[in-house]
């Protein structure tokens, strides 16, 4: 049974795996210096299909059916799948992953759905609930412009703040203990607001439930930014990160050298026009599925805390004039099972 330490970290006791990973682009994450890191793209912004929400729908049907194969298994091998979007009630998820007929609970936490998939998939392995589980999340360029801010023919100029939501999709396949990576504990995240209600902003924004999420887990776990090769953040980009690191060093948490930004790795700021950095749901998924998770197999990397943040906005609550919550969950992942 997973142990719970002081309300939100849970370790796992039986570490489970990431049995397999998948991740595919559009044509900007093309472009991008991390090109190598995706097992496909689509140029094509539709994805074959006719509406931009349609063509995210199937850009993520893909990469599960992506994962799945990349594991050796079948859809009727898969126990429960957990999967979210930025999309009203989520559809870009539910109309991609309909035709599967695998048991399905879908999550929203923004762009932090792509940790929160994985934990309680990590902890339904962890308790022998479910023998081979998927999460996965994807979000869209045009399908997120259209959604929260303004139609892409308008034209509106972005401010210096805001980041590019990436046309991305990452699925991984749990299980139990097998081989690396795996999963070694996660912490829950709160909702944090500090007041941001700028939605060009998006990474001052989530960067105080960054800052909430990482320093509560290293209070109760005893561990230290030392303990490992590498914090990564889901899509705080330039502003976020800046932010999270001087509220850590504040609570004595340096990890200044050690800190990576998904945001920050997915885009070239010298040749793609990203502003702040990369977002959306992808960011994070890509960069885990095809960036991290690929290093923790091989044992470059030993260690790394990915933690994923999402902005819990929605169109009609800016229009209302509401501020932005935030919220990151967390996960310790490790080439060592113990």
């Amino acid at each position: 049974m997973s142990e719970t330490l002081n309300r939100s970290t849970i370790k796992m006791t039986a570490s489970p795996s990431i049995k397999a990973f998948a991740c595919i682009g559009g044509k900007k994450e093309k472009q991008g210096p991390k090109a190598d890191c995706f097992d496909r793209f689509d140029e094509d912004p539709y994805f074959g299909q006719k509406t931009f929400e349609q063509g995210e729908s199937e850009l993520q049907k893909r990469t599960v059916e992506l994962a799945i194969a990349k594991a050796g298994l079948k859809a009727e091998d898969i126990s429960f799948m957990f999967g979210g979007d930025l999309l009203n009630q989520c559809i870009g998820t539910t109309f991609g992953l309909r035709d599967f007929n695998i048991p399905f609970l879908g999550i929203y936490g923004a762009c932090s759905t792509m940790a929160e998939g994985l934990l309680l998939a990590s902890i339904m392995a962890d308790n022998g609930i479910g023998g081979n589980l998927v999460a996965v999340t994807s979000s869209h360029f045009c399908t997120a412009e259209r959604q929260y801010r303004l139609p892409l023919n308008y034209g509106g100029q972005r401010p210096p703040t805001a980041q590019w939501t990436a046309t991305a999709s990452g699925s991984v396949v749990v299980s139990a203990k097998d081989k690396p990576p795996y999963v070694r504990a996660c912490t829950i995240g709160a909702v944090a607001d500090m007041g941001v209600s700028d939605t060009n902003n998006m990474g001052a924004a989530m960067a105080p439930a960054a800052h909430s999420t990482i320093a509560r887990f290293f209070h109760d776990t005893g561990m230290s930014p030392q303990d490992f090769d590498a914090v990564v953040t889901g899509d705080l980009g330039k502003v976020g990160s800046r932010v999270l690191c001087e509220l850590l060093q504040k609570d004595g948490y340096d990890i200044r050298n050690r800190h990576n930004d998904c945001g920050l790795m997915l885009y070239s700021f010298d040749e793609e026009d990203v502003h702040a950095g990369g977002s959306g749901c992808g960011c994070a998924a890509s960069m885990l599925c095809g960036y991290f998770l690929p290093r923790l197999q091989n044992g470059t990397l030993k260690n790394i805390l990915f933690t994923a943040t999402g902005a819990l906005l929605s169109p009609i609550s800016s229009q209302q004039g509401e501020t932005i919550p935030s919220i990151a969950h967390l996960v310790w992942l490790s080439s060592s099972a113990d």
